[in-house]
């Protein structure tokens, strides 16, 4: 077969943090997200290897697709991506597997290799930073390690383009061959007997299944129930699996999954022995252990990530990202007026200047001109990320989060939720127990996602100016509080149960690379714009309608006349109790269940102002500090948009679960935000 006569499909595979995303990223010409921290990747990417025409001719380039599969460890279905990239290799059978390994931590690494051989795929490994290998002194004979394990291994330094000819070179020749791996045999001894001896018993069930029976040998012998049950082993076979299992444990004088995992590191450890001089510690090691003394510290690891949030907050509302707001705003301003003056001296319609007025300058333009501030949040929060601190954050957690009856992997979810609610429930398919998983989807809505920013920065900007980083950041402590307080009533009442075990690798501490954080802010920033001029418009735009028209959908002659005014009239009582019981606060409050961006824009349509810059003369009308403070306490808690509810609705698996969702977090919001108010009027009325 060559690549004229059709068209091949690669599969990538490889452990978090291994440099896969990067790989795939040069390969393809896409920008997927890279991060130093696992669980970037949840679900599979795939793209043609048009980002590899300096190597190959366009022609063929785009006739191959590569198939860049989740973060794993083993092919052991414990958690989602584990089952994703499995069930991938598995079903869809691709032409050759990619597999990539850090170098830097090989013998992890070849552990999911050795598993990946044992699917009999034509596979090619690309031993990856091969660049820390050599500043830290040390070697890979790559000529040995192929012989050691049966496939072509070829050095690469993902990061810098080294090695990527070869690689495709070597990948393409390997699936056009056809050619599979040469060893798929590892064991010796007890383990030896027990998978020859099991082999027979089910090599017809493997056969029917089309799965190589090496594999699923080895595989059961592991208490693997997903393939126990695929097989339709008999009662039986079980009985007899059992028998086999239980004479190895004997004989090796341990448990099945100890005694295969001790089976397969014994391989690895020969082949790494043979072809790889590792140093004993590396220059990034001594250098992380060193930072780790102080960001892990069990007493100052938490202040120290509160300490380093402040700072960001302080930069972000008060230093650089406010000035910048001002500034766009500044044109929002000009831009608006001098619109609004032209449409009027040619005599347009009063509602076309009202719309192009309030609902395209006043709302949309309130939303966008808080882009700076989002992008200096996320720039400090991308470098975070690409130092590999985050992953700190998570291990520091963890004693924390288990009082909730979770480990410290969910805080990774909820560290994304400070960015946006979707990806982060999204990102909960990484945890292994599927109760942690329920606790960390119904917890994550509580962190403050970006689309909250241009609220806390339009309230704080005119209400607190002197406070501005201690009231935002106040806002996202509220919101850890109210989910670990919500983490502990679902433990003990709604999910009991005890957390798994946290295990999960430090990265070693990087120079955060310029790319991939102007990737992630170029991302959010592009997510934010697609935003605000598709649901944000359309919302902005109802908003508008309803405020200018009456029931009989004529134009209203007062405002008090409007739709809208009925409406917020009917659910401003609900509102009253929490300080804010007026018509444009409700309405606004009403219109955060589309987008929580909505709020800022629908304020400004609702008040008339001609732009954001506006609001600050208007919002002191409307609110104290006090009942502002309330105003995003309630903005902070309730409902997240319906994007997300939707999320939760697909990943919880029922669409109630979405509906408690709004109800239950509704129902939290109203409650804090109501305790919050009347402790103010007990102290400033004191």
């Amino acid at each position: 077969m060559s690549l004229e006569d059709g068209r091949f499909v690669i599969a990538l595979a490889g452990n978090p943090n291994s440099g896969k995303t990067t790989l795939f990223n040069q390969l393809t010409g896409m920008n997927q997200h890279v991060g130093n921290f696992p669980g970037v990747t949840v679900e599979k990417v795939e793209a043609e290897l048009s980002g590899a025409a300096e190597y190959m001719p366009k022609r063929a380039a785009e006739r191959i697709t590569l198939v860049d599969l989740p973060g794993i460890y083993s092919l052991s279905p414990y958690s989602q991506e584990e089952i994703v990239a499995r069930d991938y290799i598995i079903r869809e059978k691709p032409d050759a597997i990619l597999n990539i390994v850090d170098v830097m931590n090989v013998e992890r690494g070849l552990y999911l290799s050795i598993q990946l051989m044992q699917l009999e795929t034509p596979m090619v490994i690309a031993l990856n930073m091969m660049d820390e290998l050599r500043a830290n002194h040390g070697s890979a004979d790559v000529a040995i390690l192929s012989q050691k394990l049966g496939v072509p291994v070829i050095p690469i330094a993902a990061s810098k383009k080294e090695g990527i000819g070869e690689l495709l070179e070597t990948l393409l020749r390997t699936a056009i061959e056809g050619e599979r791996p040469k060893i798929t045999d590892f064991c010796t001894g007890a383990v030896h007997r027990a998978i020859h001896a099991l082999s027979h018993l089910i090599e017809d069930h493997a056969t029917a299944a089309s799965l190589p029976v090496k594999f699923v040998s080895t595989k059961l012998l592991e208490t693997d129930s997903v393939l126990l049950d695929r097989l339709e082993v008999t009662p039986l076979e079980r009985h007899t699996l059992d028998e086999l299992v239980e004479n190895m444990e004997d004989e090796t004088g341990t448990d099945r999954k100890a005694a295969i995992a001790d089976m397969r590191y014994a391989f690895i450890g020969d082949a790494v022995a043979a072809g790889i001089e590792k140093p004993h510690t590396t220059l990034h090691q001594d250098r992380s252990a060193r930072i780790d003394r102080l960001l892990t510290n069990k007493y100052l690891g938490i202040p120290v990530f509160f300490g380093v949030m402040a700072v960001i907050f302080w930069l972000t509302f008060s230093v650089i990202g406010s000035a910048l707001s001002g500034a766009l705003g500044y044109l929002f301003s000009v831009a608006g007026s001098a619109a609004t003056a032209v449409m009027t001296e040619a005599g347009v319609n009063s509602l076309v200047r009202s719309f192009v007025s309030n609902a395209v300058f006043a709302g949309v333009g309130s939303v966008v001109s808080f882009i700076p501030m989002i992008i200096v949040m996320f720039f400090f929060m991308s470098l975070l990320e690409d130092s590999g601190y985050m992953a700190r954050v998570a291990f520091i957690m963890d004693k924390l989060l288990r009082k909730l009856g979770l480990s410290g992997r969910s805080i990774i979810p909820m560290i994304l939720g400070f960015g946006c609610t979707v990806p982060a429930i999204m990102s909960t398919r990484t945890l292994t127990s599927e109760r942690d998983r329920r606790i960390t989807i119904l917890l994550t809505p509580f962190m403050s996602c970006t689309a909250k920013l241009p609220i806390y920065g339009a309230f704080v900007a005119v209400l607190f100016a002197q406070w501005r980083g201690l009231i935002v950041l106040s806002l996202y402590v509220l919101g850890i509080l109210i989910a670990v307080i919500a983490g502990v009533v679902m433990n003990r009442f709604v999910f009991r149960g005890n957390p798994v075990p946290f295990i999960m690798e430090l990265p070693t501490y990087r120079m955060p690379n310029l790319r991939t954080v102007g990737l992630l802010l170029w991302n959010r920033t592009k997510d934010f714009l697609q935003r605000a001029f598709t649901v944000i418009f359309v919302a902005t735009i109802i908003i508008w309608f309803l405020q200018s028209f009456d029931a009989r959908l004529n134009p209203a002659a007062q405002e008090s006349g409007s739709m809208l005014a009925a409406i917020g009239g009917f659910i401003a009582p609900f509102f009253s109790p929490l300080g804010f019981g007026t018509g444009i606060a409700a309405t606004a409050i009403l219109s955060g269940f589309i987008a929580k961006e909505t709020v800022i824009s629908s304020l400004a349509v609702l008040t008339g102002v001609p732009t954001v810059m506006a609001l600050e003369t208007v919002l002191p009308t409307i609110f104290t500090p006090l009942t502002a403070y309330s105003f995003l306490v309630f903005c902070l808690l309730y409902t997240p948009c319906v994007a997300a509810i939707s999320v939760v609705s697909r990943e919880m698996g029922h669409w109630t679960a979405g509906l408690v969702m709004v109800i239950r977090q509704t129902a939290i919001a109203w409650a804090v935000t109501f305790a919050i108010y009347q402790i103010g009027l007990l102290i400033f009325s004191a």
